[in-house]
Parts: C-alpha cells; structure tokens; sequence
C-alpha cells in the first residue's frame, strides 16, 4: 500500500522577534504531527499567518498577508494566530478568507486543532490566565545563521500607548533548565548566536520559584560551548541592576549592542507614557554601558506625535538623542490602540505633525547610524557570517558583535561561521569590509 503524502505546511509571520519564535515552536510541533513544511509562496494544504498589532498599520499589513495567503493557497486551510487573533478574534474571524483563529495561549493546541478535534473556529482563551511558557524543542533553524530563543513572554506595566499586555498578558518566564536545554540544542545545530527575546526580558526570572534574574541566566548561558553571541532584545533601563551591569561588562560571549526603548527624550512625555524611567536614569545609564565596552551598539524605539506631544517636546527629544552615542533608531509613529488609555488622553496629535515628526527623527537615526559605521572604519570585528548574500554584489553579510552588517567578498563556505573582518569603508547605509 502507497504512504499517503505527508500534509503540507507554510508560514506567514508579522511583527515582533518574539512572534518569529512562536513560528518556529509552531513548526516544530506540526512537523512532530507529520507535516511538511514548504515556502509561503508555494500552495501548501495548511497556512499559518502569525500577525501583529502593535499599531492600526500592523492590523493592515495582517490583512493584506491574509488575503495573500489565500490567492497562494486557495484551497488550504487558513489559520490566523498571534496578537491579532488574541486582541481581535471577532474581527479576524469576519474575514471570508480564515478558516480558524487561534489566541496566543492557545498556540500549542494548533496541532490538535488541525486534526480536528475540536469543531469551533475560534479559539481565544483568556491571555491574563496564562502563567506559563510555551516552548516547543527547536533543533536547527533553517535558513538561520542566528537562532531567536523565548525565555519570557508577557509584560507586567501598563504603558498608556502599548496594547501588548491585552496580546500577551502577564510576565511569565521559561524556566532556566529549559532555557539551557533549549540553548545547547540549538548551539550543537550550529548556531553560534543565540538572541534572547522576551516582552519584558528584564523581568525574567521574578515570577519563578525559586526566583532568579535575567543575569544569573546570563551567567549559565555564557558556559555553553560554541556559543561566541548572546544578544539581548529590548530591555527597560531600570532592568540594568548593578549585577546585570556587571555581568554583561564582563561576559566576552554577550554581544556589545543593547536595544534600550526610550519613546521620548522629554520628561513631560514619559510620565504620560507612565514609563517607569526619566531622562536622567537613561542617559546615566547609557554612560554607564559605554564605559564598560568599546564600540558599544546602542539602538533605541521612539515614538512620534504621542498625545500632548509639544514641538518643545520634540525638542528635547532630539536634543537627547544628538548627545547620546546611538547607533540606530526604530522610529513609530504613534497609533492609537483602542482599550489603552493613550486613546482617550486629549491633544491627540494632527496625522500631519505625526508624520513630519517621524521624518525628522529617522532622518536623524539615519545620521546616528552612518557616524557609528564611520567610527567602526579600520577597526577589526569578530562577525557571524549569515545565510544570505548581498543581492547587488553576491559578496557574504557578516553581522557584526555591535549589530552592524558589514558586506565582505568570500566563499559560501563561510556562511554560519565566525570570522574576523576588517572594515573598510562605510558610505550611505552600506558598510563594506575584508577578512582579516
């Protein structure tokens, strides 16, 4: 008798880091249960669209990827997780195009889902029940030089702006022996740069008995053999306790780049953020940080055009982020989130001012990246050689310690491996360098 073929599976994943590690959790479970995975854009008899809702241009995008989805794989099953799907399972399940909506706590059920056991289309739990983390073993990732590992999810402040803890609920962290598991797995697949994600990674550890902290796993993390990069995802500058300072100044093998949100440069602004920080406590910190490594990567979030936002506002904003040595910025025009309470503050900011403001400030980050990558001109980097070439000049990518993409020429051999190049020039957005 003929095996019946194995059920094909793809993949759609918008937004964060964190929801590129629900993925690919997603993908380790279904591919347990039989299914074979295949490209986006090759019909396949499932589809998984992870989506976002960081911001309304988000829930846009999750459309648009949804309805492309269904002209790839018209016949498939069409399943939608992830912060929309959590926030707004009702809207999502009006699209023609789904067939089945699966909240963020309800993620590891997808493989019963598929194989239908339950008849209901939607499946959205209560996300401030959830106390535990989700971890599916991941051997190799495919396609990777880098592997993203989920040690925390969730988030325990309520910023004004921020609809994530309605996605994700409360923190909730992974427990550190199967973090190391999870670790040395993906080390001995031959990844050697492991990117820590977390909503609120600096929390990790405070809900766990017994308790212990982002930098006591830090520790355990850096005695793995083979693991040259321990790269941290955005982290709240009141998390940098004296031992995580210490541990991250000391530690060779975590990556000298730190993402540190900032949102605003003006005092003002971030109490209405209700951010559990100032201007004096970052800058103080980002000293701090400098000191303790050369060539420090500094990037940062910030928001344009946040209610009550004035141009002296937005002054001070620039001024702060001209005297601190950042090296790149991801700029979000602000977006009203129903249920936050940023959506019912007054002085909501006209759409036009919004836009100019997040002009300004990515023409500014533009200017901060191209002076940190003239700085690194001369200097010799370690760098992890990723899985892609440059597509204008077949040369390799290695990515920097300090976060920078540096193009080099060389064989396909050195992909996944760690090299030494030196930089050579850095014109435009585009750093260029040689091996060493």
């Amino acid at each position: 008798m003929a095996e019946t073929a194995a059920r094909t599976v793809s993949f759609a994943t918008l937004g964060c880091r964190l929801n590129q590690v629900d993925t690919q959790q997603i993908q380790a479970a279904l591919e347990a249960r039989g299914f074979r995975t295949v490209a986006f854009d090759e019909p396949a008899d499932v589809v998984v669209v992870n989506t976002c809702t960081v911001t309304a241009r988000a829930e846009f995008s999750d459309r648009q990827m949804i309805r492309r989805a269904a002209r790839v794989s018209d016949r498939a099953t069409l399943v939608v997780t992830g912060c929309w799907a959590q926030t707004s399972p009702g809207a999502v399940a009006a699209m023609a195009e789904v067939d089945l909506v699966v909240g963020n706590g309800d993620k590891h059920r997808l493989p019963d889902l598929l194989d239908g056991l339950v008849a209901d289309r939607v499946h959205v739990s209560d996300i401030a029940r959830a106390r535990t983390v989700d971890a599916a073993p991941i051997g190799r990732i495919s396609g990777r030089s880098r592997a993203f590992l989920k040690v925390q999810d969730g988030c325990q402040h309520r910023c004004a702006f921020c609809i994530v803890p309605f996605a994700r609920g409360v923190s909730r962290s992974l427990d550190p022996e199967r973090v190391l598991d999870q670790a040395e797995r993906l080390v001995a697949a031959g990844h050697p740069e492991l990117v820590l994600t977390g909503v609120d990674l600096g929390h990790y550890g405070a809900d766990l008995l017994p308790r212990t902290s982002l930098a006591a796993l830090l520790r355990r993390l850096a005695e793995i053999p083979g693991l040259r990069w321990i790269r941290l995802s955005s982290l709240l500058p009141a998390y940098f306790t004296s031992e995580l300072v210490e541990v991250v100044a000391s530690t060779p093998a975590i990556a000298p780049h730190f993402h540190i949100p900032l949102q605003s440069g003006s005092d003002r602004v971030l109490r209405l953020m209700r951010r559990p920080y100032d201007t004096r406590m970052y800058r103080a910190l980002v000293e701090r940080l400098i000191a303790t490594r050369p060539r420090l990567g500094l990037g940062a979030d910030v928001i344009a055009g946040f209610p009550g936002e004035s141009e002296a506002d937005l002054a001070e904003t620039i001024a702060l982020i001209r005297e601190l040595p950042f090296s790149y910025l991801h700029v979000f025009p602000y977006s009203a989130r129903r249920g936050t309470e940023a959506a019912r503050l007054g002085g909501q900011t006209e759409p036009r001012l919004i836009t100019r403001r997040s002009r300004a400030l990515r023409e500014l980050g533009r200017t901060k990246n191209a002076e940190f990558r003239r700085g690194l001109v001369g200097a010799v980097e370690d760098v992890l050689v990723l899985d892609t070439r440059e597509r204008a000049t077949g040369w390799l990518v290695g990515l920097t310690g300090n976060y920078v993409e540096v193009a080099f020429p060389g064989p396909s051999t050195l992909m996944r491996r760690l090299v030494r190049l030196r930089v050579t020039a850095a014109t435009g957005d585009r750093t260029v360098g040689e091996l060493a």
